[in-house]
């Protein structure tokens, strides 16, 4: 089944509402990389998984854009 099927289903102001959502933990992500790269923690298994959440997230992110705007050639 594919990740985003959830997503088809719902409507725009849902959509936008998620949106934030991801975004706002995409930055949260972001800031938890920096920090523990910042203080050289060894621990790179952590932030190798950080990173792939970050990823799917940007994905997601995408994906509710292009279904918010799509781009039509005209």
């Amino acid at each position: 089944m594919n990740m985003f099927s959830d997503l088809s289903m719902k409507s725009d102001e849902v959509l936008r509402v998620e949106l934030e959502e991801f975004r706002r933990q995409h930055r949260d992500l972001d800031e938890a990389i920096q920090a523990l790269e910042e203080r050289g923690t060894s621990d790179r298994l952590t932030i190798k998984r950080l990173k792939q959440q970050k990823l799917r997230l940007k994905d997601r992110i995408s994906w509710i854009e292009d279904r918010l705007c799509p781009d039509i050639i005209a």
